[in-house]
């Protein structure tokens, strides 16, 4: 028995404990990794930025949005007559990464399977999948082989919710769920979530066995009543880092507790006002993001954001030291949608000058404050500042703060000089003035014929 003095200490580290989260937190035997180590291992994808969605599956055929077997409440038999038609003649994965790379992203992420449960490649363990479809071949496999071979890293989605699967546990966001809760349960008394965990792991022990080093993992998604112990997190993401121990993922499987359950974390459809944090620690982040208001293919939504937007929405992100992940919903022929086709090559064209200003750039230093009507983003390896104007203005440019900072300026579309200088403090009406400190960039009038015009500065 212990003394009466060392069960209170004990009792109160107890409660530090809970309260500071570290009993919760626990870090499994074999998750060990520093900080530094995890690091090492996101280089690559905190370098690059910019990555392709891609939402592609039966969802496609209705073309009404990919959840529009929950939307319209399609019975599984109703749905079906997708599958039994499903047929991408037109796939040709060359030409998607053909796309993907000019418009100068460097990793893709395809859906595996989405939250129908369809499966785009020939798995063991359902016959819902495309190679019983009349289309009737993986589509995984030229997908991985075409984008490898444009240098494109790979990244596989995977959903945890299934609305086909006879063991997924029905709920309120499941397509045939009935409406009573007691049918619902009464429904569930025949489903084992423990035989869907299993169905989960050998699905997943397939997409990271048989298509060689996979570099992302998307699992989706986590929410009310399905959580952790639903999807047998930790030994779920135990076997992901197994199989594949230098993949990135997400932070979907309700394991944001933890410091080991997660590699980053993923707003969807928004973009933070500031770079996420966690514990008011600065994490690293991506915005998934769509083109219109679907992420499948969806003939007739038609709020497509513009070419200025989606550079506007890449060159902010990284500006809060972030990531974009844009997303295409190929159509049920296997082509991209010709609306998606138009804003990837504006991308690409802006890109193919710009680029410099978005791979392994992030937020700057706080020393630089951000100009009127303009984005910055920085360069730490090779000292330089990227000035994005949003508004062109009249001749000059304002940097506050500015003087002693950089020794030269230029446009980084063509790479020609932007002359500088300080500001008088005072003089005539034709003088500019302005603070000691302070420098104005001497501007054509004229704005270049680019998007976003960008200025890099060479620091000193």
């Amino acid at each position: 028995m212990m003394p009466s003095i060392v069960k209170r200490m004990f009792a109160s580290l107890v409660v530090i404990c809970l309260l500071k989260g570290t009993f919760a937190q626990q870090r499994p035997a074999w998750a060990k990794e520093t900080p530094e180590q995890k690091e090492k291992r996101m280089a690559w994808w905190t370098n690059d930025r910019f990555g392709l969605f891609i939402h592609w599956g039966l969802y496609a055929m209705p073309a009404r949005h990919e959840w529009v077997q929950h939307y319209e409440k399609i019975s599984p038999e109703n749905y079906r007559k997708y599958f039994s038609l499903f047929n991408p003649d037109m796939f040709d994965p060359k030409e998607w990464a053909r796309q993907a790379k000019l418009a100068g992203m460097k990793y893709m992420v395809i859906t595996t399977k989405h939250h129908e449960g369809f499966c785009l490649w020939d798995t063991k363990f359902t016959e819902y999948k495309i190679t019983n479809t009349p289309y009737g071949k993986d589509l995984i496999k030229p997908m991985v082989e075409a984008f490898r071979a444009e240098g494109i890293r790979i990244g596989f989605y995977y959903s945890l919710i299934d609305w086909n699967h006879p063991h997924f546990s029905l709920d309120g966001s499941h397509p045939p769920t009935p409406a009573d809760p007691a049918k619902r349960a009464e429904e569930n008394t025949k489903r084992d979530m423990k035989v869907y965990q299993q169905y989960m792991k050998d699905q997943l022990r397939e997409l990271l066995t048989q298509y060689g080093k996979i570099d992302e993992l998307f699992l989706d998604f986590s929410y009310n009543g399905k959580g952790r112990n639903e999807w047998d997190s930790e030994n779920l993401l135990k076997l992901v880092r197994q199989l594949q121990p230098q993949i990135i993922v997400n932070d979907r499987l309700d394991l944001n507790d933890t410091d080991w359950g997660w590699d980053y974390k993923t707003p969807e459809q928004f973009i933070p006002s500031e770079w996420v944090k966690v514990n008011g620690k600065k994490v690293p982040w991506e915005t998934c993001q769509t083109f219109s208001g679907s992420w499948g293919y969806h003939r007739d939504e038609n709020t497509w954001k513009s070419v200025n937007q989606l550079i506007l929405m890449l060159i902010e992100t990284v500006s809060k030291g972030g990531n974009l992940l844009l997303n295409v919903g190929p159509t049920a022929r296997g082509n991209f949608d010709e609306r998606a086709t138009e804003r990837l090559e504006g991308i690409g064209k802006w890109m193919r000058y710009n680029n410099r200003s978005i791979y392994g750039c992030t937020e700057a230093p706080a020393t630089f404050s951000k100009p009127p009507n303009c984005l910055l983003t920085y360069n730490a390896t090779t000292k330089r500042l990227y000035i994005h104007v949003l508004q062109w203005p009249f001749k000059s440019l304002h940097l506050p703060g500015y003087k002693g900072k950089f020794r030269y300026a230029q446009f980084l579309h063509d790479g020609s000089e932007i002359r500088f200088s300080s500001p008088a403090a005072s003089g005539s009406h034709t003088t500019e003035t302005g603070n000691a400190g302070d420098v104005v960039l001497q501007l054509p009038v004229v704005k270049p014929g680019v998007e976003v015009p960008v200025i890099e500065l060479i620091l000193e």
